[in-house]
């Protein structure tokens, strides 16, 4: 930021301004002076920082005081001839003509208005406008509307510029773009500008001084680097606060923030509240000793982190208890649409209950407020409401998903959005148990989902068009989303009244299957089918995903995991991989593992062709035209082996793995294609070498193949001895 040179009046000077909404004293006795340049004013929600935009620009009548531009007074004149005066105004809000093209309302504002910024330095400025020239106002995503807004402003060639909120719902490139805009204004302009900003980064970035904005006070300027590197200023007066789950060290803590007595066990933290009482528009900045003495100071019994020492308030979802469905997603730009949805939802007699994920800060009047799930964060609202936005959205992000965590009466979850809001719902949905009904309406589910279904249940449907609006084809999009999650909803609740009504369930078991194993899964399943509900897991990276959930979330009593092939692919780099939390619902649980080395002969890539170079030489089986299969090494095998056995290390509960000494798969025996003893020994030693061997935690070697009767026999016989003998308790079905 360079300093600008300017004589004469100030470009803007405010004086003892006052402004009512009624009772309401919105404004109170501002003083404001921009000399040049640039000149940022932060603040909270609900301080009267767009109130004195709309005061300066005659929109809302100033009770009293003086607004000067170049040394006129404003005050008392009407909007139309203050713009004419040469004041360009970026309202909160856009406010755009949904059915004038980006062109024609460029067109309409350029029209008689001569100067250095003209249609085509618009377009260049924002490729992304000449773009979408012929696209209506109603068409253009968010971003884009900003872009069209304040590029109406710029066409009036303004000698003053006010922006509020010019950056707030943007996706950080377009963010940067804009304060990149801002900056060049400020060095190189004619143009002076007022910026009403949240985002303290862009507002520190683009101004030498910050103004602070206090219930309708101007409670300090600032210098912009001072603002930018205090940490506690931007909370204390900026409405983040200190919160007891916040899990910054204490070393980074001022004095009398908090403190923590280690010696006697407990923790003993000291809870600030922003403001102690509800604000109102007469309110005064609260002192900092106040904040001191209002402080609750609270003892937890230690945790395994600080994160955890403190639980945000759990609110229930309804009062009855009655289970819900969740209408979740960021209510400032998806709102119509999130509305649309819940009130069909409500129409098929089901309650429903929307979940606001918004990081701007703005009061939405969904059920559950985006405040309430910040407070979630490790960190609390401080961890969501940032000056960056990308660092929000993730916050919001990781909230979500403890949120969820914390939440019983969930009856199902639907939200709408692009790739950013389907990235905020979907790790919150992958908690939720199997078979809860969840489903994301989103422009990304044409292509490949997985990244955002991951283990889970999660039902994608693509928006067809972009979820910006509502028209006829989102309209119809967001309706049959609708109903479909009620009528899962409906079915899953017809389902759990049988059960209720006396129906016994099989306890469920889980069991891996490769195509090379599928002889040993087919007896044990033959063994086992009458006293469980088996259910077989394809061993192709999500499926020991998709078993492990499900012992995560108590709906698999037991496990019988004959093919762990997928660990071969994770640590030589096939395209079926583990991820590095194999094994981790076993461990977590404490659940009788029941294992094998199935299919740890091999890693898997596509056709032929698709064989990295640095395989070249190795030994190849076509397994079919789009799958081929290379045989793991004697090195390969020892990585495995040791990598399995630190695993296995970290079972609490019993473990019984077994070494099938005649082959770990159909074609790993004499005279097939695999066949090869020295990789085979080199996987057992390893496993061996590293399990540390108990009267719980067992290697058991049998001299057959994978596939042998005799082999099956003996898992299913470990099985039942460690899950109560050869039959098992039925129970009654529960919802």
């Amino acid at each position: 930021m360079s300093e600008r040179t300017r004589s004469g009046p100030p470009a803007l000077e405010i004086k003892d301004l006052n402004v009512f909404y009624g009772a309401s004293h919105a404004v109170q006795g501002v003083n404001l002076r921009l000399d040049s340049g640039v000149l940022s004013v932060v603040g909270r929600n609900g301080m009267g920082k767009t109130t004195l935009c709309n005061a300066i620009m005659g929109l809302v009548p100033a009770d009293s005081g003086s607004i000067r531009f170049n040394g006129e007074e404003l005050r008392g004149r009407e909007s139309a001839e203050i713009a004419r005066l040469g004041i360009g105004y970026v309202p909160q809000g856009r406010r755009l003509w949904r059915s004038l093209t980006v062109e024609e309302h460029l067109r309409m504002v350029s029209a008689g208005h001569g100067g250095a910024w003209s249609i085509d330095r618009i377009y260049s400025t924002f490729p992304r406008l000449a773009e979408r020239r012929n696209n209506g106002g109603g068409q253009l995503s968010g971003g884009e509307q900003q872009m069209l807004a304040i590029s109406r402003a710029l066409l009036l060639n303004p000698k003053l510029l006010i922006m509020d909120e010019p950056t707030e719902g943007l996706a950080p490139v377009i963010v940067s773009q804009v304060e990149e805009m801002l900056l060049h204004l400020g060095d190189d302009s004619d143009i002076n500008v007022l910026v009403i900003e949240q985002n303290i980064g862009v507002a520190t970035a683009v101004a030498k001084q910050v103004a602070i904005m206090v219930n309708g006070r101007i409670n300090r300027l600032i210098d912009s680097a001072q603002l930018a590197a205090d940490r506690d200023l931007q909370q204390r007066l900026l409405g983040v606060g200190r919160h007891a789950h916040d899990d910054t060290p204490d070393a980074e803590q001022p004095d009398g923030q908090a403190e923590r007595q280690q010696s006697t066990g407990t923790s003993v933290v000291k809870i600030y509240s922003s403001n102690p009482k509800p604000p109102n528009r007469w309110s005064q900045p609260v002192p900092v000793r106040i904040l001191e003495q209002s402080a609750r100071t609270v003892a937890a019994m230690p945790s395994p982190s600080v994160s955890e020492a403190a639980h945000a308030e759990l609110h229930p979802l309804t009062t009855s208890g009655e289970a819900v469905v969740l209408v979740a997603g960021t209510l400032d730009t998806k709102g119509e649409e999130l509305r649309y949805i819940r009130d069909i939802i409500r129409q098929n007699d089901i309650p429903a209950r929307l979940v606001d994920l918004s990081t701007s800060g703005k009061h939405s009047g969904a059920e559950i407020p985006a405040h309430q799930i910040a407070a979630f964060h490790p960190r609390g609202a401080s961890g969501v409401f940032t000056s960056d936005r990308g660092t929000s959205v993730a916050g919001m992000t990781e909230a979500f998903e403890r949120w969820i965590t914390r939440q019983t009466g969930v009856a199902g979850m639907i939200g709408a959005g692009g790739s950013g809001g389907t990235a905020m719902l979907a790790p919150a949905m992958r908690t939720l148990p199997v078979g809860v009904p969840k489903l994301i309406i989103s422009t990304v589910a044409s292509g490949d989902v997985g990244k955002y279904v991951g283990p889970s249940d999660i039902t994608m449907m693509h928006s067809v068009a972009d979820v910006q609006g509502l028209n006829s084809i989102t309209k119809a999009v967001l309706r049959n989303g609708a109903n479909a999650l009620s009528g899962m909803v409906h079915g899953r609740r017809d389902s759990d009244s049988g059960h209720r009504a006396g129906k016994t369930v099989l306890p469920a078991i889980g069991l891996t299957m490769f195509g090379v194993t599928t002889t040993c899964v087919q007896q044990a399943t033959a063994a086992l089918q009458e006293d469980y509900d088996c259910l077989v897991f394809h061993a192709t990276g999500i499926g020991g995903q998709s078993m492990e959930k499900l012992v995560d979330s108590g709906m698999i009593a037991g496990v019988i995991d004959i093919t762990t092939t997928e660990i071969c692919d994770m640590l030589v780099g096939g395209i079926f991989p583990a991820t590095e939390d194999r094994f981790g619902a076993i461990i977590r649980t404490r659940l009788p593992y029941i294992g094998s080395c199935g299919a740890l002969d091999m890693v898997n890539f596509a056709a032929p062709e698709t064989v990295p170079e640095k395989f070249t030489g190795r030994k190849f089986y076509h397994h079919n035209p789009q799958i081929t299969l290379m045989r793991t090494t004697p090195d390969e095998n020892t990585q495995m082996g040791r990598w399995i056995g630190e695993r296995l290390n970290l079972m609490e509960g019993p473990v019984r793995f077994f070494l099938p000494e005649g082959g770990v798969s159909a074609i790993d025996q004499p005279g097939q294609a695999f066949h090869d003893p020295a990789a085979s020994r080199a996987l057992f030693s390893a496993l061996e070498a590293t399990v540390r061997q108990t009267s719980t935690r067992q290697l058991i070697r049998l001299p057959y193949n994978i596939n042998d009767p005799a082999f099956s026999a003996e898992l299913v016989k470990s099985f039942r001895s460690l899950h109560g003998g050869d039959r098992p308790r039925k129970r009654q079905a529960t919802r």
